[in-house]
Order: C-alpha cells, then structure tokens, then sequence
C-alpha cells in the first residue's frame, strides 16, 4: 500500500504544474507536427523525434524526472536523422553523450522526488569563466574533426556539439546558465536545418522542433529565474 500511494504521490507531480497557456502551446505544436506528417508527408523518423524532443524539453523546463523517458526516445530517433543526412557531430553526440548522460540525470534527479521543490543553481564567476574557455576549445577541436570526417555541415555542427556537451553538463547539475547554451545552440541547429530541407530533404517537423527549443530556451530561463537560484 505504501508503495502505491509514492507511486500516485509521483505521479501526481509529474503531472502538475501546468499553465493553461503552456497546455495551448504544447497541442497546437503537436497539430503542427501532424500536420507536416500527414499532409507534408514528412519523414516518419523526423515525426517521432520532434514529439520526443518537444515533450522531454518542456518536461525538464519544469524539473520532472518523467522528461528522460522522452529524452531517451527522442535521442534515438534523431540521431538516425542525423546519420542519414551526414551530422557525425550531431549524430555521436546524441548516440554517445546525451543517451548515456540522460540515464545518469534520471539517478541525479531522482534525488530530489521527496523534496517539495525542485533546487536550482547557478555558477560563479571561475567556473563561468572556465566553462567559456572549455567551450572555445571544444568548439575549434569539433570543427576541425568534422572537416576531416568531411561532415555536411561542420561548422555549424562542430559549434552546436562542443556547445551541447556543455549544455548537458549544466542540465545534469540543474543550473539556469544551461538555458543560455541551449538558446544558442538551439538556434544554430534551426539554422543548419533550414539548410538540409532547401537542400531538398523532407525533415519540417525537425525544424519546427528546433525552433521551439529555441523559445523554450528563453521561456525557461525567466521562469527558473523567478523560482530562486541558489550560488
């Protein structure tokens, strides 16, 4: 019995703290993907990775452990749609990072289901600072890997997977800078996706989810910033 009521107690708060504008948003997007689906008739694969990756990052905007379900998913998905269109960058990351790092944030989230609030963080001064230079670095070492692998795009795909791995970093640890990396991470991706369909490849729904993460990379930053961020 006192396992069934943790199992309702949890559910029930993955499932709260919705705002009605936010349930609007959430179905029209999703009539979006549809859409592109049935009319469009766009990539299966693209579908299924734009509801996957749509719903995890909404999800985890909220800090619910339920969003790896759909991160997990998701990450599969897209990195076959990266794959397929020659993003190695993309492609490793999502196989050998975000996959792999998602099943350690479900442990490290899972922490924090008896709390009543969720804890967010924010970094210093050094390790902000640290961080820029990492990422720098990571950036020019990426690039130069994919020119190699002759990657389809590898300057934007270079900079958006050196970027992630410090996005994931700051996920993981729940920090607010994580919604910076992603904001532009997120808009360079929307960039190189715009490029791949002009090219003829039928991949709108992946678009239409890049450019989501990219209001949603806003959108979570002064929601998290009204919550309190502890130093």
């Amino acid at each position: 019995m006192d396992n069934l009521n943790t199992l309702k107690t949890i559910i029930k708060k993955e499932l709260s703290g919705w705002k009605k504008g936010e349930i609007i948003g959430y179905i029209m997007i999703l009539c979006l993907i549809f859409y592109n689906a049935t009319i469009l008739h766009d990539s299966i694969i693209a579908v299924i990775s734009a509801f996957c990756g749509i719903t995890y990052t909404i999800i985890a905007g909220k800090g619910k452990i339920s969003c790896y379900l759909f991160g997990l998913t998701g990450s599969g998905f897209y990195a076959f749609l990266a794959f397929s269109n020659g993003i190695y960058g993309n492609f490793l990351l999502y196989l050998l990072y975000y996959i792999p790092m998602q099943i350690l944030g479900v442990i490290n989230w899972s922490k924090h289901l008896d709390k009543k609030t969720n804890e967010i963080y924010k970094t210093g001064v050094k390790n902000k600072l640290l961080l820029t230079f990492i990422s720098a670095i990571l950036c020019i070492i990426s690039v130069i890997l994919l020119i190699f692998c002759k990657d389809s795009h590898p300057y934007f795909d270079g900079i958006v997977t050196a970027l992630s791995l410090v996005g994931m970093y700051l996920t993981v640890k729940r920090c607010i800078e994580q919604w910076i990396i992603w904001g532009i991470v997120n808009l360079l991706t929307t960039l190189m996706w715009i490029k791949i369909i002009l090219s003829g490849y039928r991949a709108y729904s992946t678009v239409v989810m890049w450019a989501v993460y990219l209001f949603l990379a806003v959108y979570f930053y002064k929601e998290w910033k009204t919550k309190g961020v502890k130093g």
